[in-house]
């Protein structure tokens, strides 16, 4: 198999999908058109889980020689390595190619999870302490660097993943201190200002969208007031404003990791990986 030439494949990329927020979606529809752009595939198509264009629907209409699907998910959990992939007719990770009658379908390990997300995070750490400087850009070894995940007791590979990104940026010794953080599980997202040992906190939220949790529920948990952050959405701005004091510590707070545009280039490794197989 070439893992280089793409160009009689087609690339599905694949995000969770949900009614319940338009902009839980546009990650996906974001990277596709960039991988669109790089004119590497016979064609980029956008799929769901949840929602329209259906995963199942939009295979039905694809003709080609290979059949990538990369799904667009922050971690190895229960969606992406277990409900999806078995209902398509793979065994996650023991098989992640498919012979139909007309194609070789890939199933790609989810971006989230592959090492060069470590890229992603610092460079959204260093691009939200830069727009905002105030009232100097602290460097980075006088800020404490949280990476926020969503944590669930479903499938502790959620977990993992974040904590993988702490042990890797960790090791570049670039921060004052490096943790993970959670919605669901302990280390819980306000113990941030208990654990730095920093005036200067930044906070990355490891998430695909900057849907409902990055939006609201992290901002409110980091100390901003409820009406204020609705109040600031409804106007079209940012619901967090960098940098805020809470708690005697400065706070930058990013957009999530999922909307960088670094991440065509991570969905395109996992491409790549899958490519590989025999």
């Amino acid at each position: 198999m070439n893992a280089e030439n793409l160009s009689d494949a087609v690339l599905v990329v694949l995000g969770h999908g949900t009614e319940l927020n338009a902009g839980s979606a546009a990650p996906v529809f974001q990277h596709a058109a960039e991988l669109r752009r790089r004119k590497l595939f016979a064609g980029v198509r956008e799929a769901f889980w949840k929602q329209e264009p259906q995963i199942k629907t939009v295979l039905a209409e694809i003709s080609a020689p290979r059949i990538f699907i990369a799904p667009l998910f922050i971690s190895e959990g229960h969606f992406a390595t277990e409900i999806i992939p078995k209902a398509l007719g793979f065994n996650f990770p023991d098989s992640l190619k498919l012979k139909t009658q007309n194609s070789g379908l890939f199933y790609c390990r989810p971006a989230g999870s592959h090492d060069s997300m470590t890229g992603v995070v610092l460079s959204r750490a260093e691009e939200v302490v830069k727009k905002f400087p105030f009232p100097r850009a602290p460097k980075p070894r006088d800020i404490s660097l949280f990476i926020a995940g969503h944590g669930t007791g479903r499938n502790e590979n959620s977990r993992r993943t974040v904590e993988r990104q702490v042990e890797l940026i960790r090791a570049l010794n670039i921060y004052a201190a490096v943790h993970a953080i959670f919605l669901e599980e302990s280390p819980r997202i306000a113990e941030c200002f208990h654990v730095a040992q920093t005036k200067n906190l930044v906070v990355v939220p490891f998430f695909i969208s900057d849907g409902l949790h990055t939006q609201e529920d992290i901002p409110v948990l980091l100390g901003e007031a409820k009406r204020l952050v609705e109040q600031r959405l409804a106007a079209g701005q940012p619901p967090w404003r960098n940098p805020t004091e809470k708690n005697g510590k400065l706070v930058w707070y990013s957009p999530a990791v999922g909307t960088a545009p670094q991440i065509a280039d991570v969905i395109l490794e996992r491409v790549r990986e899958a490519a590989k197989q025999i």
